[in-house]
């Protein structure tokens, strides 16, 4: 729906603006979550176990979206473990950072269930694995595109709103 700005023009609903603003205020969140988090790691006296960290990208990880992304990569070639964090750290500017101690024990596991099959690049000597995706996978993939929409489409609608609230857009 459009609205009127403080000069009486027309704003549209969106579009690239929108998402660019939508990523840049998730991504600061997430900087700022991070530098707060530092902070109470310092803060925090000997002995006590660390808290919960992010609420927003813990629930990212809890919610599928790794195996999401990590299938939806794989089924458009064969992919190795630091060419897939690379590319989920770029689609979510740096917001859903995967550091290898996450991302190659699932890689074991999503081969372990049988939805992906990896092969070493030169056997001989292993150097990188690359995965493909199985039959398996591709009817997991497309379990998690339905399941975990309407989760990603509700995180969608919350940053809007949050835009549109601080920011008047």
């Amino acid at each position: 729906m459009a609205r009127s700005d403080e000069g009486g023009r027309k704003r549209g609903s969106g579009g690239a603006a929108r998402r660019k603003a939508t990523r840049d205020a998730v991504a600061e969140a997430s900087k700022l979550t991070e530098a707060r988090e530092a902070a109470r790691e310092v803060a925090r006296p000997p002995g006590r176990s660390r808290q919960a960290g992010d609420p927003f990208t813990g629930e990212l990880r809890r919610r599928d979206v790794l195996p999401l992304l990590v299938l939806h990569y794989i089924s458009e070639g064969p992919s190795y473990g630091n060419q897939l964090m690379e590319r989920i750290s770029g689609v979510t500017e740096g917001v859903l950072s995967v550091n290898p101690n996450t991302m190659y024990p699932l890689l074991r596991s999503l081969e372990a269930k049988g939805l992906i099959e990896g092969s070493w690049e030169h056997p001989e000597r292993r150097s990188r694995r690359y995965y493909a995706i199985t039959d398996k996978g591709r009817e997991e993939y497309e379990r998690l595109e339905q399941d975990v929409r309407p989760f990603l489409d509700s995180i969608q609608r919350s940053i809007e709103m949050i835009v549109d609230e601080v920011y008047g857009d």
